[in-house]
């Protein structure tokens, strides 16, 4: 039986209240950093263009960063409380500083908010290192002892991999005594 595909519909112009909505919506589901949420709305934007090539997206861009700069005054938007939100997960499965630097780089984080949560003496790389192996079961985590010598190479290649450092690596690769 030939069962026919429906077409998508062609895609809304975008409106200044089309794109608070797709912004509150957005954030209502996700917490998002500014340069995050710039992406979602043009994004938007350039789909409809993409349909509409007649269409000068110029207006609706406007209309998207006087948007952001609504979300911006009512909190609804904060880096920080971003970088803090994403940094406690990425730490609880065992991503390392590096990974977690370019990570927030990517989502349009400045440096120095994200260096300012790890100037904390809370902050250990070696605990991280062991809860990443820990959940990867490498290294004195591994559950057959025997095998541990003969992949210690792998492993010392998935925790570099990671972006700890080799001493650090090292370090959690060495058996409990």
């Amino acid at each position: 039986m030939f069962i026919e595909k429906t077409k998508k519909s062609p895609p809304k112009p975008p409106t200044k209240a089309r794109l608070r909505n797709i912004a509150l919506y957005y954030l209502d589901r996700f917490e998002s950093s500014e340069e995050n949420l710039r992406a979602v709305l043009k994004r938007r934007i350039d789909k409809y263009a993409f349909f509409d090539k007649s269409y000068n997206p110029n207006a609706a861009y406007q209309w998207a960063e006087e948007v952001i700069a609504e979300c911006l005054k009512q909190n609804f938007v904060n880096d920080e409380r971003y970088a803090e939100f994403k940094i406690n997960n990425y730490l609880s499965a065992g991503k390392s500083r590096r990974y977690i630097e370019q990570k927030l780089k990517q989502k349009g984080i400045a440096e120095n908010v994200v260096a300012q949560f790890f100037d904390d003496d809370n902050y250990s790389e070696l605990e991280v290192a062991l809860n990443f192996a820990r959940k990867k079961k490498i290294g004195r985590f591994r559950e057959d002892e025997s095998r541990r010598a003969e992949n210690r190479q792998k492993d010392l290649a998935a925790l570099v991999r990671a972006g700890f450092d080799y001493d650090v690596a090292k370090t959690v690769l060495e058996d409990e005594n």
